[in-house]
């Protein structure tokens, strides 16, 4: 299964070349998929929703082509490191909603480098509860440099006994690059096993992940009471803001998603709509007060101060 997978990819790669070469603008790896779904398309569609994790909303999934792929390579980023903290969540959403399916009893590894760690900070055990998760089902490592934690990632995966490993990097890496991501997938493809890649305050870039989410924060909704209602003033279950910029879609695609940690389930947060963030402000904010002008913005400095006998 391996020694496919490689010829395969490596064809792949060989096709790529010759397009870029060529000044072809549609990829040979999607020219060649074209090719074996005119061929065959029953097997091609069999062969292609074999492995997949669909998120249960029709316009997601269809999108995705069925569903997350359960034998490759997912890229989760965020454009900048204060949506670390929605990224991550996402992605152990994923994972709860995945060890909701699957009945192995297999954890999950997340392998986080030093420098996302300082940034970011490691994953809480105790707040894998709000997502549906126990702190069983996660392994963390943190290794020191990035090399180490390439090398885990693939040990990993080729292991074939977790559930799914989340490789959690920093920003757009000299040393991960094409060629890296490409190892990765083949990993994943021959072991049939999930990698999330988690990066955080990167730019795109040429990847072999089969898919990539852009995530940010979104507005929640009010709690829900028995009655269907929602409880003012109360924050409600969280909300991401997908936009599905590497997909078989000409044009991005952007979702707003929420999940449910008690039932493990994804549901398009309609209600919510195109609500403000910090990215987009609402058309009438309200008053805003203004910044201060010709005015100290700190306490002046403390001199010395000397003690004087008293004169009287």
């Amino acid at each position: 299964m391996a020694g496919n997978a490689t010829a395969r990819e490596t064809l792949f790669a060989l096709r790529e070349q010759i397009a870029r070469l060529e000044g072809k603008s549609l990829p040979a790896l999607a020219a060649a998929e074209q090719e074996d779904a005119a061929v065959d398309p029953a097997a091609w569609k069999a062969g292609n929703n074999r492995l997949r994790l669909p998120l249960g909303i029709a316009d997601m999934d269809a999108a995705l082509d069925g569903g997350l792929p359960l034998d490759g390579l997912t890229e989760i980023r965020s454009a900048l490191m204060l949506d670390a903290g929605a990224a991550s969540g996402f992605v152990l959403a994923l994972a709860a909603y995945l060890k909701a399916r699957e009945t192995s009893g297999a954890p999950v590894l997340w392998i986080g480098d030093i420098v996302s760690t300082q940034e970011a900070g490691a994953p809480y055990a105790v707040g894998f509860k709000q997502f549906g998760l126990r702190p069983r089902d996660i392994l963390y490592a943190s290794p020191r440099k990035l090399e180490e934690a390439l090398w885990l990632a693939e040990t990993a995966v080729a292991s074939g006994a977790l559930a799914a490993t989340i490789l959690e990097i920093r920003g757009n890496l000299r040393q991960f690059g094409l060629t890296e991501s490409r190892r990765l997938c083949l990993r994943a493809k021959a072991a049939g096993r999930p990698l999330f890649l988690l990066r955080h305050a990167g730019g795109e870039e040429a990847s072999s992940a089969s898919f990539r989410l852009s995530v940010e924060p979104a507005p929640a909704c009010g709690r829900r009471l028995s009655d269907g209602s929602l409880l003012g003033g109360s924050i409600g279950h969280p909300v991401f803001r997908l936009i599905l910029e590497k997909s078989r879609n000409p044009a991005p695609l952007s979702f707003l998603l929420e999940w449910n940690p008690r039932d493990r389930q994804f549901s398009l947060d309609r209600e919510a709509g195109e609500a403000s963030s910090s990215r987009n402000p609402p058309t009438h904010p309200g008053a805003r007060l203004p910044a201060s002008a010709n005015r100290q913005d700190r306490p002046s400095a403390v001199g010395t101060v000397v003690a004087f006998e008293r004169a009287s």
